[in-house]
């Protein structure tokens, strides 16, 4: 007997995948025959392509979607189209019974081809406003799922839904020791992650590493900072360990953190969340973003599970007392983050999305 079909699409960053990547099993497990539909380059490709075998991707043409002017703005249209043409045609082949978006540009053609296939999508929305992608795909949704119960001002009330973060169930398995190992640390000192996301962050690795010996007489290191970003000068440092991006590993070196640096992108956060990691968040300024990392930040600062810098703020003060701030709040931080480290299991947003398939 044929096995039911559901395809899944979201891209361009880690953060588009992480959600994906969660559902996959349980729709295995369901005894789903499971499809990616990405695009040639990004980072789904790797997560999803090349590292889950028992998934089958394809992938499409799409064109980035800018809010500033760019001379691509007048070509990428063409790839978008070319896009829908390509995801539609394998819509048409496989007939599933539902596409889930998780957003990023890639997403777009998909939603649109899935809409002239008549195969019903749900959307997921991690941020406070909806990203661009997620705003061309919602006439075409089913139905949309919000992570913050403030996004739902910000779109259609009769087809959405606030279902909170989902978060990858390996998170919760890590091992303090192991991550220790992995990361040729000792644990004598508190241990900071620093995470710039997985293309990296120029103002954080730049933070760090300006001052990583004044950090490093108080803490131990462990420095996520992106592809081709790790700085062989500082690899004889001890107590700082880098690493480009990690993927199997970082369950067991969130375990063998305290505390974490990071962007403020939805996911990541809620992740440091679920894991009761104290943070201290510096979002994407408004120039170079849309402004939905600076939302996500204040929220969760409002809520006090987060100390929050701005990027112009960090150039004038020292990373090293910030994380000295950040640590004597550390048992407030985390007495707090118990009040909202709830979370979505996979296997319920699974029951969640099959409800609107064909």
């Amino acid at each position: 007997m044929k096995r039911p079909i559901v395809v899944l699409t979201g891209g361009g960053t880690a953060g588009h995948v992480s959600v994906n990547e969660a559902l996959i099993p349980v729709f295995i497990e369901r005894g789903y025959e499971v499809h990616y539909i990405g695009s040639h380059e990004g980072i789904e490709r790797e997560l999803i392509g090349e590292r889950r075998p028992e998934v089958t991707y394809h992938a499409i043409q799409s064109g980035k979607l800018r809010r500033y002017f760019s001379m691509k703005n007048f070509t990428d249209p063409f790839k978008v189209g070319t896009g829908v043409l390509q995801a539609f045609s394998i819509l048409k082949k496989l007939k599933p019974e539902i596409v889930f978006s998780k957003g990023g540009f890639v997403s777009v053609p998909v939603a649109i081809a899935a809409r002239m296939a008549r195969v019903p999508v749900v959307v997921h929305e991690s941020d406070v406003t909806p990203g661009l992608a997620n705003k061309l795909a919602l006439p075409m949704s089913s139905h949309i799922f919000t992570v913050f119960e403030e996004t739902l001002k910000y779109v259609p009330a009769g087809k959405s839904t606030c279902t909170g973060p989902v978060i990858r169930p390996e998170l919760f398995r890590g091992d303090r020791e192991e991550g220790l190992r992995i990361a040729g640390l000792t644990g004598s000192k508190p241990v900071v992650l620093i995470m710039g996301g997985s293309q990296g962050s120029v103002v954080l690795n730049e933070a760090v590493r300006n001052e990583i010996g004044r950090i490093a007489e108080k803490f131990e290191v462990i420095h996520l900072c992106g592809r081709g970003n790790v700085d062989e000068t500082k690899k004889q440092i001890k107590g700082y360990s880098q690493y480009e991006y990690v993927t199997d590993a970082l369950p067991h070196l969130l375990a063998a953190s305290d505390f974490a640096v990071s962007r403020a992108g939805s996911n990541a956060i809620f992740e440091l969340l679920a894991v009761q990691k104290p943070m201290l968040l510096v979002p994407l300024s408004a120039a170079k973003s849309r402004g939905d990392q600076i939302l996500n930040a204040s929220l969760f600062q409002s809520l006090g599970v987060a100390h929050v810098i701005t990027e112009e703020e960090l150039e004038k003060v020292q990373l090293s007392h910030l994380l000295s701030s950040l640590a004597s709040e550390k048992d407030q931080l985390i007495a707090n983050m118990k009040k909202y480290a709830q979370t979505k299991s996979p296997e319920s947003m699974v029951d969640l999305i099959l409800s609107y398939k064909n």
